[in-house]
This record gives structure tokens, C-alpha cells and sequence, in this order.
């Protein structure tokens, strides 16, 4: 029997390859993924931050948001004018933070670098860019044409176009209280006594018609500030408010010292309850379309309505625009049995009154008296 030896092969790895186990395949491919979700999730994080953050700082943009636009296109507007970088982020951002539905139209002056928490505070106030305006004072007292006088001279109007305007039809229906203008033909001028006296600052782009909105707006808002039955003493005493702006611009072209108001005021409906004319010279006056510093006996006929010297009644209308304590006056007058007053004459410019025309008489010499001594004229 011959015997056979076993040769170890040469050159050959005898060792045998084992394979991968599935729990290392399976936790492989769980961090591939979660570093691919990282990544991508870091990406999403970084596009979200950098179109959320300000831009750069600049110079300051005005923008028109128009009325009525909606949050989703006041921000393509933002994106386009370089106040935000992403429209799109920041729509996201507004129904996060729910905001948006409060936003105001108007011309916004915005600087790029704003943050989106100070964009929507400008939108939300409206902190709009301001118009350039103009300002004109009226004082109590003034007749619609000395308003137009005035207005016309330091440029704001055309004097013929604003009183064509204040005489027409078409003005009485811009406020509560022009309601009350009868259609009264001896009226010279409708709206007189209508157009109430103050400082007002408008746009400078109003028009004739603008300013005659606001001034009659203007009385409305000041009506509010009477007592709430107003009306209620109106009624009781069978009176329209036309009458009591009536009644007010007597009072208001009368008196220079508002105390005694509500003593003219009584003075006043106490001569109309007597028959009595009103014998105001300042309707005198207003009909004569004018001021005189002294009246003559032949102004006192002139043949006019608002004569008072010839007619036992009210004018037609206001002979001027009554400033609001001449209004309340009007409306709650002092309870007197006064029937005349006379200017002192003593430069204090109040007056006597008298119950009597002897004692009114008595009132005349002792006004004299203070002239000869010098008190004033």
C-alpha cells in the first residue's frame, strides 16, 4: 500500500468570507437617511432664516398700498420695493403670527432693514406719510363773504367759484344742520351762519368744496357738544335750529365779552315776546353789506328784511358764524326782564341794560358821561 502525502495549497486564501449582518446594512441605511433629513431640514431651516431676516439697510421707499388690497399682495409689493426678501416666507409669517387683516392703505414711507414685527406695526397703525397740508383760521363773528374775503387772499380759493358753491342747492345736503335752511328767497346767503369759526388744517390739495364740507362738518360736531335735550328746548319753544343760529349771530356781532351773552340773548327774546324790533345794528349792517362804524339815521330805513329797526322779528337767517357760546347762549339764555343795553362807553366794551326805555335813557347819558371822561368811544 503506497502512501500519499496532502500538499497545503500555496497562494490562496483559505479563509472564508462571513457575511454582513442585516442589523448593519438596516442601521447604514437609518443614518444615511437621517443625516440626508438632517441636511435637509438644515437647508430648509437656512432658506426659511435668511428670507425671514431684514434686508440690507438703505434709503427710505415710499410705498402705495391701495384700499381694499389683500396681506398676500401688500407683500409681493414689499418684495418688489426691497423691504422683505421672500413674499412667499413672509405670508407664512403673517398667518403665524395671525396678523394681516388689519393692515391700512395709504402712501408708507419704509426703510429696507425694517424687521417683519416693525412692518406689520407701521401697516396694523397706519402710520401713513402725511400730505402736505395748509392751515386757515376763521374768527367768530365773520359773514360768509369776509370768509371767502379771506380765504381767497391767502390763495386757498377762488372767492366767486366758493360762494357760488355756498349758494347752491347741492351744499345743503353736506351736513345734519344745513338740513335746516328753509327756501327762503330773502335768504342773501344760505348757508350764513353755517360755516363755524376755528383753526382748521387740511390737505393741500382741498377744494372749495372741501373746505366748505369741513367748516359745515365743523358746526355739526360742535352741536354734539350741547346739552343732550337740545332739541327737546327747541321743540318747547316752537323754534328751528335755523332760528336759534339766527338768534346766536345777533348775539355773537353784539357782545364782545362772552358773560354777557346769555344777557343779550334775553334781551333778545324778550323784545320778540313784547312786539318789539330787535333794533340790532349789526343786521343794519348785514344789510347794508357792510361794516360802518357809525350808523345814520338813513341807513336805519333801508328797505330790507334784515332791518330790525322796521321789523318786529328775527332776519331771515344768521347774519354771521356764531361761535359755540354764542350757540349755547342762543339755546339757554339768562332769565332777565332786560328790553335794552347800551355800550359803556368806558373801553371795557360791556354794556348797561335797563327793564325801562327811561331807564335805558338814563343808561345813554351815563355811557356819554364815560366817553367825556375819557373811558373810550
Amino acid at each position: 500500500m503506497s502512501d500519499h502525502m496532502q500538499v497545503e495549497p500555496t497562494g490562496t486564501d483559505s479563509r472564508v468570507r462571513m457575511p454582513i449582518p442585516k442589523w448593519k446594512i438596516t442601521m447604514w441605511v437609518i443614518l444615511s437617511l437621517l443625516f440626508l433629513m438632517a441636511a435637509g431640514a438644515g437647508s430648509v431651516l437656512l432658506y426659511v432664516w435668511n428670507g425671514l431676516k431684514p434686508t440690507a439697510a438703505g434709503e427710505p421707499v415710499q410705498i402705495e398700498i391701495p384700499k381694499g388690497i389683500s396681506a398676500n399682495r401688500t407683500a409681493d409689493l414689499l418684495e418688489q420695493n426691497g423691504i422683505i426678501r421672500n413674499a412667499l416666507l413672509f405670508k407664512y409669517y403673517l398667518q403665524m403670527k395671525d396678523q394681516g387683516d388689519h393692515f391700512q392703505a395709504g402712501l408708507y414711507e419704509m426703510r429696507p432693514g425694517m424687521t417683519n414685527d416693525e412692518i406689520i406695526a407701521m401697516l396694523n397703525e397706519g402710520r401713513t406719510v402725511k400730505p402736505p397740508t395748509f392751515r386757515f383760521t376763521i374768527p367768530e363773528g365773520y359773514t360768509i363773504e369776509k370768509i371767502a374775503d379771506k380765504l381767497e387772499a391767502e390763495g386757498l380759493i377762488d372767492k366767486a367759484a366758493f360762494l357760488k358753491l355756498a349758494d347752491s342747492a347741492e351744499a345743503r345736503v353736506w351736513s345734519s344742520a344745513a338740513a335746516s335752511v328753509p327756501n327762503d328767497e330773502q335768504l342773501v346767503h344760505p348757508l350764513e351762519g353755517y360755516l363755524f369759526p376755528e383753526t382748521y388744517e387740511m390737505e393741500a390739495s382741498s377744494t372749495e368744496a372741501d373746505i366748505l364740507k369741513r367748516m359745515m362738518a365743523e358746526l355739526d360736531r360742535k352741536l354734539d357738544q350741547l346739552p343732550d335735550n337740545w332739541q327737546d328746548i327747541l321743540e318747547e319753544r316752537n323754534m328751528t335750529l335755523h332760528e336759534l343760529l339766527t338768534v346766536a349771530s345777533l348775539v355773537e356781532r353784539e357782545v364782545a365779552v362772552a358773560e354777557e351773552q346769555p344777557i343779550v340773548a334775553s334781551v333778545i327774546y324778550n323784545r320778540l315776546k313784547e312786539g318789539m324790533p330787535l333794533q340790532v345794528d349789526a343786521t343794519v349792517q348785514y344789510a347794508l353789506g357792510g361794516t360802518k362804524e357809525r350808523l345814520l339815521e338813513e341807513d336805519l330805513e333801508i328797505d330790507s328784511p334784515y332791518n330790525t329797526y322796521k321789523i318786529p322779528a328775527l332776519p331771515p337767517g344768521p347774519i354771521a358764524s356764531p361761535s359755540l357760546s354764542a350757540i349755547r347762549a342762543a339755546l339757554e339764555p339768562e332769565e332777565t326782564e332786560y328790553l335794552y343795553y347800551v355800550t359803556k362807553k368806558d373801553g371795557s366794551r360791556t354794556h348797561l341794560f335797563a327793564k325801562t326805555f327811561k331807564e335805558h335813557q338814563e343808561n345813554i347819558r351815563k355811557s356819554e358821561a364815560m366817553a367825556a371822561q375819557g373811558g373810550g368811544g
